[in-house]
C-alpha cells in the first residue's frame, strides 16, 4: 500500500514515530499512546491556527479538551512512521470541534481516528472565554478552504451495541 495522500485543504505537517516504550503486552501500540500522539497532532494543529505558546503565554488563556472519541482502525507495531491530517469541523467564538486521521506513513492505512471538542479558557477565571478575533479569523479562513470537503467518516459517532 502506497504512502496516504491528503487533500491539500486538510492541515497536515505533524508526524512521528511508534516508540518501543509505546507498545503493550499485547505487542501494538497501546490505546494510551493513541491519545498522546493525536495530542501532539493537536498542538500542531492549535500552533497553526494562532493558540500556540506565545499566545497562551501572553494571553493567559488557553484551551481545554472538554469530549473526544478515538476509534482504533488498524494496530501499529514498534517503529512505525505515522503521517496525521486534520479536518475542521466547526467552531464558535469558544469553541473548536475538529477530527484528526492518523495514517502509517508508508503502508498509507488509516490505523486511527480521533474527533475532538476543545473550549477556550481564561486561565486566571478557569473559566470559558471567547478567542480572540486574530485565532477566529484563521479558523474562518481554514472553515473556507475545507467547506468542499465531505464530514469524515465516524465524525459524530456514538458507542453503543445493537440488541
Amino acid at each position: 500500500m502506497p504512502a496516504p495522500e491528503f487533500d491539500p485543504a486538510l492541515v497536515q505537517g505533524w508526524r512521528e514515530e511508534v516508540r518501543e516504550e509505546w507498545i503493550d503486552y499485547n505487542g501494538h501500540m497501546n490505546v494510551a499512546y493513541y491519545v498522546l500522539a493525536f495530542d501532539h497532532a493537536t498542538d500542531h494543529f492549535t500552533d497553526g491556527i494562532g493558540l500556540d505558546a506565545a499566545y497562551r503565554a501572553g494571553a493567559n488563556a488557553s484551551f481545554f479538551v472538554v469530549d473526544m472519541n478515538v476509534t482504533y482502525k488498524r494496530e501499529l507495531r514498534g517503529g512505525a512512521p505515522l503521517v496525521f491530517a486534520t479536518q475542521l469541523l466547526g467552531f464558535d467564538s469558544k469553541r473548536i470541534r475538529f477530527f484528526h486521521m492518523m495514517h502509517h506513513a508508508e503502508e498509507g492505512f488509516l490505523a486511527a481516528t480521533n474527533e475532538i471538542l476543545t473550549v477556550h479558557v481564561d486561565m486566571t477565571a478557569r473559566r470559558s472565554a471567547p478567542m480572540p478575533e486574530s485565532v477566529l479569523a484563521n479558523l474562518r479562513d481554514l472553515s473556507d478552504r475545507q467547506a468542499p470537503l465531505p464530514t469524515p467518516e465516524g465524525a459524530g459517532r456514538v458507542i453503543g451495541l445493537r440488541r
